[in-house]
């Protein structure tokens, strides 16, 4: 597996990282805990070294898996969590609000350090903007946690430009988490140019648009009732059936280069900039070595071009979440 630096922070990790939330959360009843545990050393044996977890995800039960499993290889991966919500069991989703007070935000990341059995916390996002804190206290608050040597390294989440220099400007922000795939291009206006000035690495979540570029899911496709896509705009028969033309578009580009719409949407993302590091998540074997396989789909100048004036004639129909969760969250 090839490496990339996230940014100009010496943070080195495999070209594509493994997202793990589905492990244990959103996408219906959870998989088997011991065949996760299974797939995420064959990740390991795989060149994957970057995975990524956060407390909401279960709540709790993802880092306690991501610990387990990755224990015994802890000095060969970066690990990933996130803080920045108020955990309630009993709230829908498991959360009621944003909180990165200060206080909060250490007492996270001890939880965190010990779900996950070890002493440091190689990247520590967080998970969302709480407005109520400013965010020079948020990374004030990270960096003594790294003079502590409980964190090695500061991330942000769908935070916009304001937010991450003043950030940067406290603590040096290494990463952020951001959804961007061929149907989410939100950052590029902006926030890419912002993170280029100032060495700082992206990581897309839902590079895959949670399944749906991957070409496996159509209108007639079914979801579980405890699944998430449930409920959101882009995921609706009508919205997926508009949506297909990106797809469409994937696989005639996969047809050329012998690989399948999912390696051509991750190989997209790689080819944007070269501090772009993707974590398509799955529960599946098969997918993984699929995914993993993008790093190794070369696309030509031309063919991007070709890419991006087919999907510019392409109107993605739906918005991202739903507006509630988009109240919660400020996603």
């Amino acid at each position: 597996m090839k490496t990339r630096e996230l940014g100009k922070s010496g943070l080195e990790v495999s070209a594509l990282g493994l997202g793990c939330m589905g492990m244990s959360y959103s996408y219906g009843v959870p998989p088997d805990k011991a065949g996760m545990v299974k797939l995420l050393r064959t990740a390991v044996d795989l060149g994957v070294t970057f995975f990524d977890t956060a407390e909401m995800y279960g709540p709790f039960a993802n880092e306690e898996l991501l610990g387990e499993a990755l224990a015994p290889v802890r000095g060969k991966v970066v690990i990933a969590t996130k803080f920045g919500f108020n955990i309630d069991l009993k709230a829908p989703r498991g959360l009621s609000g944003v909180n990165s007070r200060p206080e909060h935000v250490r007492e996270v990341a001890d939880a965190s350090l010990k779900r996950l059995r070890t002493d440091h916390i190689d990247l520590f996002y967080q998970h969302r903007v709480d407005p109520a804190v400013p965010i020079e206290d948020v990374a004030g608050a990270v960096k003594d946690l790294i003079r502590a040597g409980k964190v090695r390294h500061f991330g942000l989440s769908e935070a916009g430009a304001g937010t991450i220099r003043r950030a940067h400007a406290v603590q040096r922000v290494t990463a952020l988490q951001s959804e961007y795939s061929l149907w989410t291009r939100g950052v590029e206006k902006e926030i890419l140019p912002l993170l280029e000035e100032l060495g700082i690495g992206l990581v897309p979540y839902s590079p895959l648009g949670r399944g749906f570029l991957s070409g496996k899911l159509d209108e007639r496709t079914e979801f579980a009732a405890n699944d998430f896509r449930r409920n959101m705009p882009r995921f609706t028969p009508e919205a997926m059936r508009a949506n297909r033309a990106l797809v469409d578009l994937l696989a005639a580009i996969g047809k050329k280069k012998n690989a399948t719409p999912a390696q051509i949407a991750l190989a997209w993302l790689l080819a944007r900039k070269p501090w772009i590091v993707p974590i398509p998540g799955t529960t599946r074997l098969s997918r993984l070595e699929e995914n993993l396989g993008a790093a190794e789909v070369e696309l030509s100048p031309a063919d991007l071009r070709e890419m991006d004036e087919a999907a510019g004639r392409i109107k993605v129909l739906g918005e991202r979440y739903p507006e509630a969760l988009q109240r919660m969250t400020g996603l």
